[in-house]
């Protein structure tokens, strides 16, 4: 009995040496590290941060290359577009300077003799009565003005043109007046007529206007003249007194042989 006594003694104090023994040098190794784990998820948007300060513009020359490396790649060119209204007509421009002188033409061909008969195979006038009386019936009309008047065909004072170029020749008039008129071409050999009325029955106060015309076949001599005939006037056409205006024109159109 005492023996198994002193025997479990001795076995615990060896188990109490033991503890104490590993509690000094017993360690165990160190683990394996660990498999990393999932990635988390994205955080919340943080909060807009304050504006910035104004940018300060350096002051001195600007470095050129610099920019250069700063601009973009030229794009593509865009479509065209729609033609723009057009503008206002600008002011007109001062006149040009003079230009060169050209070179001399040609010497002419012409002869003297050839060029004065030329001259002298051309013919037409155009003359004006400004008289603000009626003029009177079957007499001839003559005229206060002469616009044209080549060779002095026609005679102002007497109202009459005289054919010296034989040939073709083309005649009218035509007269501006508030009342009634009638007027006549008139050329002899034997005397023949052409005449032409116009009446103002209901406004004395519109101008009326005659207008007549003729070609003729003339020889050298043949005389033609402008008349007023009387047709159905009544007395208070030929007392008026307002302005009235005749103007009487001819001219060659081409000569013939003689």
């Amino acid at each position: 009995m005492g023996g198994n006594y002193g025997l479990a003694v001795l076995v615990g104090v060896a188990i109490l040496l033991e503890a104490v023994q590993c509690q000094v040098s017993c360690k165990g190794a160190n683990g394996e590290r660990g498999v990393n784990g999932a990635p988390g998820r994205n955080g919340l948007p943080g909060m807009k941060g304050e504006k910035g300060e104004p940018a300060v513009m350096i002051q001195g020359p600007v470095d050129t290359a610099s920019l250069l490396r700063q601009k973009g790649e030229v794009g593509n060119r865009g479509t065209q577009g729609p033609q723009g209204p057009k503008g206002f007509r600008g002011d007109l421009g001062k006149a040009g300077e003079d230009g060169p002188p050209g070179r001399p033409g040609p010497d002419g061909r012409l002869s003297q003799g050839r060029h004065t008969s030329q001259q002298q195979s051309r013919s037409a006038f155009s003359v004006i009565r400004t008289d603000s009386a009626y003029p009177t019936f079957n007499q001839k009309i003559t005229y206060q003005k002469a616009v044209v008047n080549t060779n002095g065909d026609l005679d102002t004072r007497t109202g009459v043109f005289t054919c010296r170029v034989q040939g073709t020749y083309y005649f009218n008039f035509h007269s501006v007046a508030k009342v009634s008129m009638c007027l006549q071409i008139v050329y002899d050999g034997p005397r023949r007529t052409l005449g032409f009325c116009d009446y103002n029955r209901s406004n004395r106060q519109s101008e009326q206007v005659l207008s007549g015309g003729v070609v003729l076949q003339l020889t050298v001599g043949q005389k033609v003249w402008l008349e007023s005939f009387r047709e159905n006037q009544v007395p208070t056409d030929t007392r008026e007194n307002r302005e009235k205006k005749i103007i009487f024109n001819g001219f060659l159109l081409f000569p013939s042989p003689a």
